[in-house]
């Protein structure tokens, strides 16, 4: 897989700062084809802009790969009335914080999971403004790439260095637990069963939030070809881990994560695939990374988050 390749679906984590906006002036909307409730994290203007307008570009295999995010927001995906179990999942794209890949690694996921009962939310937190170049992929990037890949071929670092942009986009996933857990009520969910699921840079994102404060913390979280962040405190919510052993730029990172894990004597489940690469999710490769979806879904049942009939993605 190329780097371009990668971009598409990359790397996130950090630090909080937003908390102070104040939570009841966030308003939904809804954004016609959409195909959900769009809600903002913050009120308009009250974040600092990127100076550019938001990009999109529909790549050829389907995909909607997001640029320049200055606005961050949840898309609400609910179930079919009288599905819901209760339970939250909020879903975190990955995108290298350069881009997020909206549709395989958001949007299809949270369908998904509205169709078994949960109630989902896609997280288009904020991204670094992007470059003229191939996928846009500005200059900070091109050097962290190396850093990837150097870590990928050596196995040091162990833990990857912080990449250019994580502290917004981890502000955003802790002002998304906040007003989720803060409406709990009015989208029937059971504001203890919060869970976020990243991909790659988006499992950076969550693993951030797992070993952060109390208050921003989800109650579990799922880790898809993401990265290690430490110190991993006993408390850690129950974490789902997958990834796959041909991933060319997180050879060691799914063990890496449950060794961390369970050695702060947190629980955790861990499916290293043989293929699947660094990218698999709803879409079928003919491989065993395929039934990632139903794994997640039966670990859910098993921690009684999830009850309702566990099929396979189409």
């Amino acid at each position: 897989m190329s780097v371009v390749n990668f971009v598409c679906r990359s790397i996130a984590l950090a630090s909080l700062a937003v908390a102070a906006v104040p939570l009841a002036t966030v308003a939904s909307a809804q954004t016609p084809g959409s195909g959900g409730t769009i809600i903002p994290l913050y009120p308009k203007g009250s974040v600092p802009s990127l100076g550019v307008p938001e990009k999109r570009d529909r790549l050829p295999n389907g995909e909607t790969m997001i640029y320049d995010v200055s606005e961050p927001t949840l898309e609400l995906y609910r179930p079919a009335p009288g599905r819901a179990n209760g339970t939250a999942v909020i879903v975190a794209p990955g995108g290298g914080f350069v881009a997020l890949g909206y549709i395989f690694g958001g949007t299809d996921v949270a369908r998904a999971l509205a169709a078994r009962g949960v109630t989902a939310f896609v997280l288009k937190y904020r991204t670094i403004r992007s470059g003229d170049g191939p996928m846009r992929m500005p200059d900070v990037h091109m050097k962290e790439m190396g850093v990837v890949m150097s870590r990928a071929r050596t196995g040091t670092p162990v833990e990857m260095p912080r990449f250019a942009g994580e502290p917004h986009a981890v502000e955003d996933g802790a002002r998304a637990m906040a007003i989720v857990r803060q409406r709990a009520s009015e989208w029937g969910i059971d504001p203890r069963r919060v869970g976020v699921l990243g991909f790659s840079a988006g499992a950076y994102l969550t693993a951030d939030l797992a070993i952060s404060d109390a208050v921003s913390r989800p109650n579990f979280v799922g880790l898809i070809y993401g990265g290690l962040r430490m110190p991993v405190p006993a408390d850690a919510p129950p974490a789902f881990i997958a990834g796959a052993a041909d991933d060319e730029y997180q050879t060691n990172d799914p063990v890496l994560l449950y060794q961390a894990w369970r050695k702060a004597g947190a629980a955790a489940e861990l499916h290293l695939y043989e293929r699947g690469g660094h990218g698999f999710d709803l879409h079928r490769q003919g491989t065993t990374s395929d039934h990632w979806f139903d794994q997640f879904l039966s670990w859910m049942q098993s921690r009684r988050l999830a009850s309702s009939p566990l099929r396979q993605a189409k």
